[in-house]
């Protein structure tokens, strides 16, 4: 019998394994396949108040195997190309790695979702979303499939069980057999699978019951985006541009990767810059203000955390551990990370390790950038422990007298 095959041995998957080809799409991504820009709108650049360099000199952290490493060790490490820390809305740490540039938008892969999930909640507080509804309400075409018959919450949460055109289901395949739907270059000799997103998600079969189990999987974001769609009457761009971008003072136009029917790619394919996101991240940390700007409800930027409902999972185990004094592993709501940790913090992952982070209770945001090798033959690097490291001694140096 024929099992599945390593993804070692696939060519196709080469970006998982090779910083350098991940690296050329993480920044350029829009010169490979089609994609839509998400506007800044016409209104001025919000501030980023900077402080003198030097503040996370003489850090040590604790990187793979338990070794101390230095800032700029664990960042080589991390195949880091940005990393951004602003504590208490002042940038202390803005580093760019590799020839990656301020100005250039960044591949942010799965932390996309996040933001696709920001759009739900706040479209469901104002009462244009109904969470416990079937996505078929919104999307009948989905009828039949594992996500026409999950409800809108579940998609939010990951909660639905699927195999795709009838194969078993394996999570590193099926996120590549997802980046060959969106890009030709990527598809394997002889592919004959789907071609646009709605195709792919249209072979999505249940194979259990909705809401009863976490799988991370890519259909699930893709779904949501669509039922948003529906709802809104308009493109993933135009909204994100209308509700978060073009009001949080962004810098430059952010973007979408495109599929062959102009679909934007919101599981995995937005782009930004590392600035841009500080910025966001900035918003929902000061309860979705910016100043007196009230950009979303304050009610959803303070639950993203409280607010994993009752019947999932409260410990994610597909993802890297917490810090060893968390009280659990991860949560997971409204398509945010929730490390459990004990100052309440909260992110948006992307597998290249791609970070957004915020952390109420330090008053810390950081961004981090990379195009990380993803083999089982290479240590992930203990980023989420890296930044509760960098916002402690933040802490301290601020409350210091």
């Amino acid at each position: 019998m024929t099992g599945i095959p390593s993804l070692a041995n696939l060519v196709w998957a080469r970006g998982y394994t090779d910083p350098a080809w991940a690296r050329r799409h993480t920044t350029s991504g829009r010169e490979l396949v089609p994609s839509r820009r998400v506007w800044r709108g016409s209104g001025g650049t919000s501030p980023l108040p900077a402080a003198p360099a030097g503040a996370l000199d003489g850090l040590t952290f604790t990187g793979p195997h338990g070794r101390s490493q230095t800032l700029p060790e664990l960042l080589a490490l991390a195949e880091t190309d940005a990393l951004l820390v602003t504590h208490r809305g002042t940038l202390v740490h803005e580093e760019y790695l590799h020839g990656y540039e301020p100005h250039v938008p960044h591949f942010n892969a799965s932390a996309a979702k996040s933001y696709l999930g920001l759009l739900a909640a706040v479209l469901a507080h104002e009462g244009q979303l109904a969470r416990d509804a079937p996505v078929t309400k919104y999307v009948p075409e989905l009828a039949g499939t594992a996500f026409g018959e999950a409800r809108v919450d579940d998609l939010l949460h990951m909660g639905t069980l699927m195999s795709y055109a009838g194969r078993p289901y394996d999570k590193a395949l099926e996120a590549q057999r997802y980046f060959a739907v969106l890009a030709p270059q990527l598809r394997p000799y002889g592919y004959t699978g789907p071609a646009t997103i709605r195709e792919h998600l249209a072979t999505a079969r249940a194979t259990g019951e909705p809401g009863t189990e976490f799988r991370y999987e890519n259909g699930n974001a893709e779904a949501l985006a669509e039922v948003l769609r529906r709802v809104t009457g308009t493109t993933t761009s135009a909204l994100l541009s209308e509700m978060i971008w073009s009001r949080i003072g962004a810098e430059e136009d952010a973007y979408y990767l495109l599929d062959a029917d102009g679909t934007e790619a919101a599981a995995g394919g937005f782009s930004a810059t590392a600035r841009d996101l500080a910025r966001l991240g900035e918003m929902i940390r000061c309860g979705g203000a910016i100043g007196d700007r009230q950009i979303v409800p304050e009610a959803v930027a303070t639950t993203i955390v409280s607010g994993v409902p009752d019947g999932y999972p409260r410990r994610v185990r597909s993802f890297p551990a917490a810090p060893p004094d968390a009280p659990a592993t991860l949560s997971y709501h409204d398509l945010w990370w929730i490390p459990n940790d004990p100052y309440g913090s909260f992110m948006a992952s992307g597998i290249h390790g791609q970070r957004l982070f915020v952390c109420p209770a330090l008053d810390l945001v950081v961004v981090h950038y990379a195009s990380q090798i993803v083999s089982p033959a290479v240590p992930p690097v203990p980023l989420v422990q890296a930044f509760l490291t960098i916002g402690a001694h933040l802490h301290r140096r601020h409350d210091s007298p």
